[in-house]
This record gives structure tokens, sequence and C-alpha cells, in this order.
């Protein structure tokens, strides 16, 4: 959901800024006044084309500024990890910059990203509806998405089998493939093959050995110092006439004679005794450790070729260990493939028409599923569709086969028909804006309280819309605001009137400027604003009247 967008510099827009809720936000204002500039702008902090052109007239920089929550949007969330970006409490914040030279920022929380990564993360926050070229219905891999979410539920099972069958089919297919590229060069890379799996074999690396290499060559190296000074400890310890475990114990004794006659004395033989305990596992302790020294003496030397041998074997094969033994085990694998690749190919196929077999049949039972859904869906978003003044147009959800992919066998296609006579096409081919617009709206109608992005913009929906149609627009986008944040841009006081929270753009000159400004309207400001949408320039008491008792109606 958004939360505020900050606008400089970008077409008479000189400085604006204004903070969303949740619900239905509806702007208002004169034709020209710099409504749709709004939407180009969020359009812009989420990626879209930078044009210098849109930069306003004298200036050097124009940056947009857009901060939205990712609460309850996993999408969001998931991208944000993939991306590297840090929310701030759920939150994050986008910049977009143009300058007068044609150079464009992009930066998710204060950290500079490709046009390509802030477009991605826009498309799970905003969808915008107007007159765009990125709409989501100009897509075709969103349109199965929509009628996969529409599914729901029943469709998961189906899904995942998809996607188990699809993994299994492609590494079969893999194997084939790299079984049969060997072709001529098979020997050699067999040879090849079989000097790694040896080299590594007889290598006999352990995870973790290097660092315990290392580490054994520094001790042996000093291991004379190391006993020289452990021996020399034990002795001044306790070996000597004079040692501290003997000091430490007669003054105990001594302290121990005068206790009874001086309780403060108590506490300090107590922490006396206490470190004639510790001394003692102390002195145990450095004991055994000068046993073992004696015991693990190894040759520097040997140690030393042993390191050398692994840091060799790591530098062909793997940055650690651990990558050197997984080279080992694909070498093992594709080399037991190709010594015996004439069986291993006719095995190989055999399994892959088995699976094969598998994944077609677990894409038929998808599209089965989804050719059923898809006529109810279809019947669903044409009678949306049809109550938002388009009573004769046509929708139909085409299912067609494509190749299979873990998301099935499927091509979904809208289809669509604006007038009695015209032939249904593909809707991004012959649907003009407004039309695309009503379609997602019933889309969205359609969809309410299933997953999807959690903002809805619409510009210009209320094209060629009044009256019953007017008012039906307005109720579907109040109902469609209790399940998604909904921004409209709207000519219509039936659509004004529905809002939760109303702002006007206004367009006003100063010092022979103009610049675009925006305000929030309450009370008797916005019945005003109704009156004049309703009436034009003249508002009378008729017109107030008639803003007072839609509003009270709403």
């Amino acid at each position: 959901m958004i939360l505020e967008l900050s606008v400089e510099n970008i077409a008479v827009i000189e400085k604006a800024q204004i903070g969303l809720g949740p619900g239905f936000t509806v702007l208002t204002g004169e034709t020209g006044a710099g409504k749709s500039l709004l939407v180009d702008a969020i359009a812009l902090a989420l990626g879209g084309r930078a044009d210098a052109d849109l930069l306003r007239a004298g200036a050097q920089k124009g940056p947009v500024h857009l901060v939205a929550t990712i609460t309850n949007n996993p999408a969001a969330r998931a991208l944000c990890d993939e991306l590297g970006v840090s929310p701030e409490e759920d939150t994050i914040f986008i910049v977009r910059e143009i300058s007068s030279e044609g150079r464009n920022v992009s930066r998710i929380n204060g950290k500079a990203h490709p046009v390509s990564s802030v477009k991605q993360l826009g498309s799970v926050l905003v969808d915008l509806h107007g007159q765009h070229d990125h709409q989501a219905l100009l897509d075709p891999v969103r349109h199965l998405e929509y009628l996969d979410l529409w599914i729901g539920a029943p469709l998961r099972p189906l899904l995942d089998a998809v996607g188990a069958a699809y993994d299994e089919w492609h590494e079969t297919q893999e194997k084939l493939n790299t079984l049969r590229k060997a072709g001529r060069d098979r020997e050699h890379r067999i040879d090849l093959l079989s000097h790694q799996v040896s080299e590594l074999s007889e290598a006999g690396l352990r995870v973790g050995e290097l660092e315990e290499l290392q580490a054994q060559l520094v001790k042996s190296k000093h291991a004379a110092a190391i006993s020289e000074a452990t021996y020399s400890a034990i002795s001044a310890l306790d070996d000597e006439e004079i040692s501290a475990s003997g000091r430490l114990a007669e003054a105990i004794t001594g302290l121990h004679s005068v206790q009874k006659y001086d309780e403060d004395l108590a506490e300090i033989v107590s922490i006396l005794e206490s470190a004639e305990t510790q001394l003692k596992e102390a002195l145990l302790e450095l004991r055994n450790h000068a046993e073992e020294l004696g015991s693990e003496s190894q040759d520097v030397e040997e140690i030393a070729e042993r390191l050398d041998k692994v840091k060799r074997i790591l530098r062909k094969y793997g940055d650690d260990e651990q990558s050197a033994l997984d080279f080992l085990a694909e070498a093992e694998q594709e080399l037991s493939l190709l010594s015996d690749a004439e069986s291993s190919e006719v095995e190989l196929l055999s399994q892959l028409k088995v699976r094969e077999q598998a994944l077609n049949e677990a894409c038929s039972n998808l599209t089965e599923l989804r050719t059923q859904s898809a006529a109810n869906f279809s019947a669903l978003v044409q009678s949306e569709i049809q109550e938002l003044a388009m009573a004769k147009a046509k929708f139909e959800v085409a299912v067609l086969p494509s190749a299979p992919s873990r998301l099935g066998a499927d091509s979904i296609q809208f289809m669509f028909s604006a007038n009695t006579g015209e032939p249904i096409r593909a809707l991004d081919k012959i649907a003009s804006g407004g039309e695309m617009s009503r379609v997602m709206l019933a889309l969205k109608v359609a969809l309410a309280g299933k997953a999807g992005v959690p903002t809805l913009i619409f510009d210009e929906i209320d094209t060629g819309l009044s009256g019953f149609a007017a008012a039906v627009v307005a109720r579907k986008l109040s109902e469609l605001s209790k399940h998604y944040q909904v921004v409209a841009i709207s000519h219509l006081p039936q659509l004004a009137g529905r809002a939760d929270v109303h702002f006007k753009i206004e367009k006003n000159e100063r010092e022979e400027r103009t610049f675009t400004e925006i305000r929030k309207l309450e009370g008797e400001e916005r019945v005003r604003e109704l009156a004049r949408m309703l009436a034009g320039e003249e508002i009378g008491e008729m017109a107030i009247a008639n803003a007072r008792e839609l509003l009270a109606s709403t």
C-alpha cells in the first residue's frame, strides 16, 4: 500500500506531496490541472520510462519519492529478499530522479538499484489502469495469474503435481542432452573425468582438513617452545620448593587457624579455596597437555607436504573441501553415464518417455480444471463489464495450448468485443484505454478478496460514463476498497461522493508561472467541489443541495 508520494519539478508540478491511506481515495480537478501527472509520477517512481520532457522548464532535476508498506504483501517481501532490500519496519522508500542531462537515478531504501529492479518491485505493489502501456492486462502472462487466482485452492494440488512432473522430466532430458552432446569427444571426456576422479579420490579430502592442517603446522613449528613453556609452568606452579600451589595451601592453613577470631576472613578464605581448586584443575590440564605434546609430535615437513597437496587440489576443483567433494560426486556420475553410453541412452530414453507421459497427464488434469473454470470466470467478468456502460460487450477466457512448463501446458488469452457485430479478439489488440480500465475493474471485482497487489490506481475509468453507469462504477470501486487501496482520478461526482478521502488538484499562476497544487477537501470545501462537478462554474444553491444529498446517500 502506498503511504506517501512527493513530486518535484515534474511538468507543471513544482512541489507536491500527498499522503494516502487504506480505502477509496479520489482526485478531482478541472481538465488540465495535472491530475494524470500524479499517475505519471507514480509510474515513474515504479520503473516507468524516464523522459526528460517531463522535467519542469528551467529545473535541473525532478525527483519523485514514493513510500509504501509491504505488510501483508508476501510477494513484495520475497522480492525484497531477492533484490537485497531491507525494509524498515515493513516500509520501503523508492526514489526516482530524472535530470535535464538525460540521466536518471533509482534508489530503494537509500541504495542504488537498476530500473529493472524497481520495475519488478512496482509490479507487486501497484496496478495502474489507464492510458499506460505497462498495464497488467497487456501482459498475457498475467492473464494466467488472474484465472489461477480465481480458481484458488482446487488448483494448488494439480499445479504442484505439474511442477514435480516437469522437474523430473527436465532432469532426465538434461541428462540425455549431456550424453548426446559428448558425441565424438566422449573418449576424451572419459579420460579427463577418469583422471579427475582418480586424483580427487586418492587425495582423500575431508571437510575442514585445510584449517586443521594450517593449525597443526603452526603448532608443530613451535612445538619446542610450547613444550618448554608448558613444563616450566607446571614446575613453577607445583614442582618447585617455593611453588604457587604450596604457597596457596600455606596461606589457607594460616588463615583457617585465626578465622574463628575474625569473621571477615571467612569470605577471603572461601575465595582462596576456590582459587586452589581452579589451580589443581589447571595443573591437571597442563600435565595432560604435556603428555599429548609428546604423543602427537608430527614431522613439520609431513604436515607441510599434505597442506600443499590439499591446496593444489582445491585450486583445481573448488574453493573449499566441500566444493571439491561435490565436484567429485558429479564427475563420478557423469563418468558412469559416459562409460556405458549406449545402454545409458536407451535407459534414459525409456525413462524420458515414462516421465513425459506423467507430465502430459498432470498438465492435462490442470488444463481440464482451467477450461472448466474459464467458462464460469468469463461469465462473471462479462456480467461485471456489462454493468459498466458496456451492455453489449463480450468477454471470454481462451485456454490455448503451449509448451509444458512448471505452470502447465496452457496459455491464457483474454478475448474482448465492445460492441454488437464486432468480432471477439485479443483484448490487448482492440480495447481502448477507457475500456481497458473498466475491464480491469470488472476483473478486480471478480477477484475481490483474493491474492494480488494491494494498490489499484484508475485513471480515466469514467470516460464516457454518466448517470446509472457512473453510479455502478462508483459502487464497485467502493466495494473494491474493502479489499484493496483504491485511488481514482475522476470527473464524475458520483465517484467523488463515494470516496473515503477526496483531494483536489488545482492549477494556479504565480509570477507568470503555472503551478499545480494538491489539497485535501473536507467539510464545506468538499461539498463545493462536488457542486462544481455537478453544475460547472456557476455553483447555485441547488447544486450545493445536490452535493450534500450525494454525500449523504453514500
